[in-house]
Parts: structure tokens; C-alpha cells; sequence
């Protein structure tokens, strides 16, 4: 089992940041990738980011503005938001798998996840 909290998410004006954080704890030694999911009303699960053994990628619409890292001691991973927008009002998700197969994208491949952080961007 892994488990993940997130926090950090909050209410900022457009052009603002925020740093999102998601800790791990539990069987983190088995963990092949994690990753960053939002989901806004009225659309579906969006990825946003991912890091796997090795290699990090960020989804188009935020390529630019998010960074992905990791304090691998601590068991934490980050998403540093610069320049945000209206449009990335959503509940943020961490989530976790332990499984070689699968893709970084694709939020069914990911077993573990955290309850939500909420970020709110005002125009």
C-alpha cells in the first residue's frame, strides 16, 4: 500500500503560483511512478505530469509554466504552477503505481491516489 496527501492548493489572481506538494508514505521503494491529474466541473480527468524511472514529461497544456520534482529523502513530490490561468482551476490529484506496465498518461494505469487539492485561479 502507498499513501498520498497533497496539499498546498489555494486561491490566486491569474499570473500567480503556487507549489503543490504530495508526500508519500508506505510502500514508497516499490513506487515505478507518480504523477499529477486535475480534474475540473464539467470536464474529464486531465493529466498534467508524470515522473517514471528515470524521466519526467509534462502534458502540452502546461509545458512552460509547471515543473515536476521530486525530494527523493523526504518521499515528496512537487508541482511548482507559474503563470496560472483561469483555465487551471481544478482539484489536483497525486497518484502512485508499483506496476512496470502502463504509461505515464493514462490516470488507469495509476493505483495509489491522494484526496485532492483544491486550486482556484481568478481572472
Amino acid at each position: 500500500q502507498v499513501q498520498l496527501v497533497e496539499s498546498g492548493g489555494g486561491f490566486v489572481q491569474a499570473g500567480g503560483s503556487l507549489r503543490l506538494t504530495c508526500a508519500a508514505s508506505g510502500r514508497t521503494s516499490s513506487v515505478y511512478r507518480m504523477g499529477w491529474f486535475r480534474l475540473a466541473p464539467g470536464k474529464e480527468r486531465e493529466f498534467v505530469a508524470a515522473w517514471s524511472k528515470g524521466s519526467t514529461y509534462n502534458a502540452v497544456p502546461v509545458k512552460g509554466r509547471f515543473t515536476l520534482s521530486r525530494d527523493t529523502a523526504k518521499n515528496t513530490m512537487y508541482l511548482q504552477m507559474n503563470s496560472l490561468k483561469p483555465e487551471d482551476t481544478a482539484v489536483y490529484y497525486c497518484a502512485a503505481d508499483v506496476s512496470y506496465s502502463g504509461t505515464l498518461e493514462n490516470a488507469d494505469d495509476y493505483e495509489y491516489w491522494g484526496q485532492g487539492t483544491q486550486v482556484t485561479v481568478s481572472s
